[in-house]
């Protein structure tokens, strides 16, 4: 299974749904807490081209984007080929 990091911030609760469905497929999360550390927040800009919500998801260096596209990878049942490196 490939490695995941989220970047995330305190009190998202699409942060925490997103944690929540990538603990129950058994990923290998690495939680980045990004709001209020200057140098992980301009990491994550980079590697998401910009992206400023929270969170931004990658599998492996995979970028998934946020949690509504996280939900649309699980609804299309891709989200676990993606995990498997399938």
């Amino acid at each position: 299974m490939q490695d995941v990091t989220v970047y995330t911030r305190p009190m998202c609760p699409f942060c925490v749904r997103a944690l929540a469905l990538l603990q129950k497929k058994g990923a290998n999360i690495t939680e980045v807490s990004a709001a209020f550390d200057r140098k992980k927040r301009d990491e994550m800009l980079a590697r998401s081209n910009g992206k400023t919500t929270y969170p931004q998801i990658f599998v492996g260096e995979t970028h998934v984007g946020g949690c509504d596209e996280l939900m649309a990878l699980e609804r299309a049942g891709k989200l676990d080929i993606l995990l498997n490196g399938v």
